[in-house]
């Protein structure tokens, strides 16, 4: 009963924040964003106390619950194993069986990833944390395969003029981003496949603090000395490794609560049962016995990481000149961001505000903010600008990187300063009219005003004080390679000076239009 239990849930979360992940329609509403923010290390660097508190309580009563039905890269592993198991891909009943914990490695890589988190090297953690990586997997990798499935629907629907379905364009956002997503899947996978739970109790920094915790848990595995006899057909059935049939012993630390033993036992030997009384069975083997402050010590270090601020590592930009290559001084940080200091500190490249933009001018970065900040969210309006009325990605955003913004407070932040670069404006180049850049910008920041009035030549004119920084004149631009005008981040985010409304005057163009 509680194998099916879990499977259930397993099914329901997984399914539900996976296709949140692909849904580029939002056919879900953006209310389902809170399957994000019950995992364990977005909650932590959100500083969602509620729910680290849920978590830890789950765990100290039932074990690591939170790894086998709420994580979806477990999820993901389970699924892996379960398929490894069918007579068609395994001519040979799949057999596990015991193997001592490899504490050293699971206790460095946890101090590994606290350190280079103090050192302000964030992608550590955002490259081993289950949930982040699992994001990005989804958002990298499936969703132009889901997308290009949703193209190809659309071209036998229209064949048949049902246009239930519309295309959309397949991109790849950031071939770094999309090598290390599919690097991460293969690799799990592949120990999955083999080993079962190998990354949730060698790898992963949240299986190693969950078990910590799930030793003193009140719900644990238990076996009947008097009952069994060590005929090891548990220790086959469980995926973590951690059942010792010979010594009738249970490493709780890298149990997942995944209840295949339960059924496999013919003498009901096993059982999931509370703490309430003295038990026969004790924790196994010398390796499991850690220093146990040093475990609170690195336990400590993980929880207190949200109020340590990371250093903010930037490489040097080339100066902006009109013909030379334009590289940002400052990369631009979403909405909501405060500033790449307070995106580095709380962001884990889980990816989810990218997949959720509806504009799609969210993209990964690569060096943008340096090495410790790879991978993590930026502006990019080549493509597209940032919808003035949108805060899609402060309002899914689980780790506190983008802070929530209401529309008011939306309208009012300065991510970035507009910049005009008259010697290749096509108005002084080419002696012709556009305008498309006052057209496309919400705040009154760009207008046209008079360069040649004998041609009847208007050329626009920028007030950077009332700029949002959303990208629109620069994406309209028509000049090539490198824009005419052009958005520079903020180091930090402003509050722009209001402006007043005016009713904008149609210009005539003549020879150019958009």
């Amino acid at each position: 009963m509680l194998k099916y239990l879990r499977v259930g849930i397993s099914i329901v979360i997984f399914t539900l924040i996976t296709f949140y992940f692909l849904d580029f329609a939002a056919l879900l509403p953006d209310g389902f964003h809170r399957l994000a923010h019950i995992q364990l290390v977005p909650a932590i660097l959100g500083g969602s106390f509620i729910i680290m508190a849920v978590l830890v309580i789950l765990t100290l009563l039932f074990g690591r619950v939170y790894c086998s039905s709420i994580c979806p890269m477990g999820i993901y592993q389970d699924i892996v194993s379960w398929i490894s198991k069918r007579r068609l891909f395994s001519k040979k009943k799949k057999r596990y069986k015991y193997s001592k914990a490899k504490n050293v490695l699971r206790w460095s890589v946890l101090g590994i990833t606290i350190i280079a988190y103090f050192a302000g090297f964030p992608v550590v953690l955002g490259l081993l944390d289950p949930y982040s990586a699992w994001g990005r997997i989804i958002t990298n990798v499936f969703r132009p395969v889901y997308m290009g499935g949703n193209n190809l629907l659309e071209s036998i629907f229209s064949s048949f003029d049902n246009y239930t379905f519309y295309k959309v364009e397949v991109v790849i956002l950031s071939l770094f981003s999309f090598i290390i997503a599919l690097l991460t899947f293969f690799a799990i996978g592949f120990f999955a496949w083999k080993y079962g739970r190998t990354y949730c109790n060698t790898i992963c920094p949240v299986g190693t603090v969950l078990g910590f915790l799930s030793r003193f848990s009140l719900f644990k595995i238990r076996i009947d000395d008097s009952l069994c006899n060590s005929c090891g057909s548990c220790a086959a059935k469980c995926k973590a490794s951690c059942i010792d049939s010979k010594n009738h012993t249970v490493d709780y630390s890298r149990c997942v609560d995944c209840f295949n033993c339960l059924s496999s036992c013919s003498r009901n030997a096993l059982a999931f049962s509370p703490s309430l009384k003295k038990q026969q069975v004790n924790q196994s083997n010398t390796a499991n016995d850690t220093d146990n402050g040093k475990r609170q010590f690195l336990l400590a270090g993980l929880t207190t990481a949200v109020t340590v601020p990371a250093v903010y590592a930037q490489e040097k930009a080339a100066e902006l000149t009109g013909n030379d290559k334009y590289i940002r001084k400052n990369a631009i940080c979403p909405p909501g961001a405060v500033s790449a200091g307070h995106l580095s500190k709380h962001c884990t490249s889980c990816h989810l505000c990218i997949s959720r933009c509806p504009s799609r001018v969210i993209k990964p970065a690569f060096m943008e903010y340096g090495l410790g900040g790879m991978m993590q969210p930026m502006m990019n309006y080549e493509k597209g600008f940032c919808n003035y009325n949108c805060t899609v990605c402060t309002d899914v955003c689980p780790n506190g990187a983008l802070k929530p913004l209401a529309m008011e407070e939306k309208h009012m932040t300065q991510i970035g300063r507009v910049t005009f670069h008259e010697e290749i404006c096509i108005v002084h180049t080419e002696g012709t009219n556009c305008g498309a850049c006052a057209e496309h910008c919400p705040t009154q920041a760009v207008t046209m005003i008079p360069y040649d009035k004998q041609e009847g030549l208007t050329i626009p004119f920028i007030n950077a004080d009332i700029c949002v920084g959303c990208g629109g004149c620069e994406f309209i631009c028509p000049v090539r390679p490198y824009r005419a005008i052009r958005v520079e981040g903020n180091k930090e985010h402003q509050l722009r000076k209001a402006f007043k409304e005016e009713k904008k005057e149609d210009i005539v163009v003549d020879d150019f239009g958009f």
